[in-house]
């Protein structure tokens, strides 16, 4: 099937911009002829953008499901907010969910009804959004998906100490004198990132574009997150999203890797309160498992769609 994909802009009253705002999206397959519920994708970061998650253009391709890329404010070809770093009222979790009922309004999917997949903190976002159990949401998958910053943080922590010389003794110091832009810091997170993010050699194209978009404007990253994957003193540090996890009502899948850095104890809580919920680890992958076990990945993903 040929991949001709479709862009657009649809305008967003972000809350407290003070300017005009866009999000900027792509789609595979035509909405209109379509009978079924599409894929609405939710990119990472905060910041990252949608080009790391073109594995699930196969989606489409393989399962003839509409799949939505879209990149959130603060990033990619979406409005940028470089001035608001730091700023915790703008960056929220209800400007993001503001922004996906905005685009899924203007695309019409009320009526055919959609999925929804998150990845990272895109799925941190997507397991806020279910648990408001928005009208037409048919499906959840969660990727790599923190139910507990907390417990992000505890395995993080846990997989660091168990990195090999001199990264951890490097990191350690630079975490004692809170340096996290030292190219030594830069160095010795490589080996966190090349065992725990992604254990590909090089780096896909596409997850190179990530990390030039957070790069390129770190504002909601730093603000959230914080100074890298490991160190999370932003915002959302003490987010616990599984309280809440009860209130999804439809069925979800879990999906994280064997070396992810969103390790089983940050996951569990999804499974343990998500009422129709499966979990699969993938036993050869870390955070990017869509690029890692491609073909197996998108099998189970599209499998639990078309189910």
């Amino acid at each position: 099937m040929a991949s001709l994909p479709h862009e657009g802009e649809v305008a967003f009253n972000a809350p407290g911009a003070g300017k005009p705002c866009k999000t900027w999206y792509k789609i595979y397959g035509d909405l209109e002829s379509h009978t079924g519920p599409v894929l609405v994708t939710l990119h990472g970061g905060p910041g990252a953008g949608h080009d790391y998650l073109s594995p699930l253009i196969d989606i489409y391709e393989k399962y003839n499901i509409p799949v939505v890329f879209y990149d959130q404010v603060g990033c990619g070809h979406s409005t940028h907010f470089r001035d608001r770093i730091g700023d915790t009222t703008f960056w929220t979790f209800d400007l993001f969910i503001q922004e996906l009922d905005n685009l899924i309004d203007h695309l019409n999917l009320r009526q055919k009804g959609f999925y929804l997949f998150g990845q990272s903190w895109g799925g941190m976002l997507g397991g806020a959004y279910a648990a408001l159990r928005p009208r037409s949401l048919k499906k959840l998958i969660l990727s790599g998906a923190p139910a507990s910053i907390p417990l992000l943080a505890k395995g993080s922590r846990e997989l660091l100490a168990a990195l090999p010389e001199p990264a951890r003794s490097m990191l350690e110091e630079c975490e004692k004198k809170g340096d996290h832009e030292s190219e030594e810091f830069e160095n010795a997170a490589k080996e966190f990132y090349a065992r725990h993010v992604c254990r590909l050699e090089p780096y896909p194209d596409d997850l190179i574009s990530a990390f030039k978009n957070l790069k390129d404007d770190p504002s909601v990253y730093m603000t959230m997150q914080g100074p890298s994957e490991f160190v999370i003193i932003g915002s959302f540090k003490d987010w616990e999203g599984w309280r809440d996890a009860h209130k999804i009502e439809v069925e979800t899948l879990l999906l994280n890797g064997k070396y992810d850095e969103a390790t089983d104890q940050c996951i569990k809580p999804w499974f343990t309160h998500i009422p129709k919920v499966r979990w699969v680890t993938l036993e050869n992958s870390s955070h990017m498992a869509h690029f890692e076990e491609r073909d197996r990945y998108i099998q189970l993903v599209g499998d639990f769609l078309s189910d």
